[in-house]
């Protein structure tokens, strides 16, 4: 079990902390299976605003990960659909125990010198 961080655009950030996403999609799987994600809003944010633990981990057809995460996604269809455009696996975090920290991190604190593109570990 490991850390990562992941860079979230804001608007998703904020549709994990208010609960309506509970997903968070990726186009690659990790070789090592995180029980947490620390969550960094990209810019205009640009800070550390939190972090979750893993509950599970969907890898499988985008169709069929659509079908299991569509109430809790976070976005429509149509997004989805284009951001796994000709991907044949689609991988789904599921996420729970979202913290919202009081005061924003900076990525520094955690020994990161730049938002990663996709993931780092921590």
């Amino acid at each position: 079990m490991c850390t990562i961080l992941l860079s979230i655009h804001p608007e998703f950030v904020e549709k994990i902390m208010n609960g309506e996403k509970k997903f968070e999609f990726r186009k690659v799987i990790t070789k090592k299976k995180p029980n947490k994600i620390i969550i960094y809003s990209t810019s205009p944010i640009c800070k550390i605003i939190g972090e979750a633990e893993v509950e599970d981990i969907l890898v499988d057809d985008p169709e069929l990960v659509w079908n299991e995460t569509k109430n809790f996604s976070g976005v429509n269809k149509e997004f989805y659909i284009e951001y796994f455009n000709d991907k044949e696996i689609a991988v789904a975090y599921k996420l729970k125990n979202v913290v919202k920290y009081e005061e924003p991190i900076m990525l520094k604190d955690y020994g990161v010198k730049s938002a990663p593109q996709s993931f780092v570990y921590v």
